[in-house]
């Protein structure tokens, strides 16, 4: 299983990651501009999609609830911990608390779950979920560490009510819950829409990835790789047994708790100036060592649930 682990989901993951990173080398795109096509067209299709498609009852609902609030939380006081534990400056304590607590659920998470639930579209339904909950995440808690102020309600509200995703899921729930007919005419373009998704998603994480040079490791990413690939998985198992869930639910919460920091860490990090390269670096680091904890979580996953 492992092995079919390793040929299946994580190799053709490393060959979209790597040929992105070659084409990005070779022909230096704008990634602005590819990550706007996925974000503004791409994933919102993606995100539509698969919700027009969920089977998932209210008491499974408020279990995946229950479980993002209490591990999100879990991650954050962790993250907070350390920081002051290391005695680190607001930052890199920025740095770290981000980066322990926001994962890539988008361009890598997806992705994954796409390939490791592609004959259970409730896998991937929870892992839209998830996304979203990590896009709410990241501009309110991680805006905040960056800022190391209070940032505005009202400018987080506009800047969330601005990504098209939210969209996709507000006229995905509709869909679903008054059982409205999508035209196939509509529904052939947005399908193909979805399927391109993790192609372009992962090339363009290669692109990125392409841009980051290697350094020596910093006590804060040393920390931030053991609370997110370590300690994260490890809570998540906790937290799925006290809450009692198991099947596909189980697995995919799971998978979802092995994935690398996100690389909206990176970008906003980038945008405020609040030590970008360190922020980068945890990035490229987890991206990298995440083929392991990825392929072993998912691997539990099949045996424990």
């Amino acid at each position: 299983m492992l092995v079919f682990i390793l040929l299946q989901v994580i190799l053709p993951i490393l060959i979209l990651i790597i040929v992105g990173a070659l084409i990005q080398i070779k022909f230096t795109f704008d990634l602005k501009q590819l990550s706007t096509l996925i974000t503004y067209c791409l994933m919102p299709a993606a995100v539509f999609i698969n919700i027009i498609d969920i089977k998932v009852n209210t008491t499974v609902m408020m279990r995946i609830i229950s479980y993002l609030i209490i591990y999100t939380i879990i991650l954050m006081l962790l993250g907070n911990g350390l920081a002051k534990l290391l005695k680190l400056d607001k930052p890199q304590g920025a740095a770290l608390k981000n980066s322990i607590s926001l994962m890539n659920s988008g361009n890598y998470g997806l992705p994954v779950s796409q390939l490791v639930f592609a004959h259970n579209p409730i896998g991937v339904s929870i892992q839209i979920f998830i996304l979203i909950f990590q896009n709410l995440l990241t501009y309110s808690y991680g805006l905040y560490n960056l800022l190391s102020a209070t940032t505005s309600l009202r400018g987080i509200i506009t800047s969330l009510l601005r990504l098209p995703i939210f969209h996709a899921l507000i006229l995905g729930i509709i869909f679903q819950v008054f059982n409205i007919p999508l035209p196939e005419f509509v529904h052939i373009p947005l399908k193909e829409l979805s399927d391109a998704f993790v192609a372009v998603a992962l090339l363009l994480l290669g692109a990125q990835l392409a841009k980051i040079r290697l350094r020596f490791l910093h006590r804060v990413i040393t920390w931030s790789l053991i609370g997110r690939l370590i300690i994260g998985p490890l809570l998540s198992l906790a937290i799925i047994y006290i809450l009692k869930i198991d099947g596909v639910v189980a697995q995919s919460l799971f998978v979802a708790s092995s994935f690398p920091t996100s690389r909206n860490t990176s970008t906003i990090a980038m945008e405020y100036d609040v030590e970008p390269e360190l922020h980068a670096q945890v990035v490229l680091y987890s991206t990298l060592l995440s083929v392991i904890t990825v392929t072993t979580v998912i691997y539990l996953s099949r045996i424990m649930f």
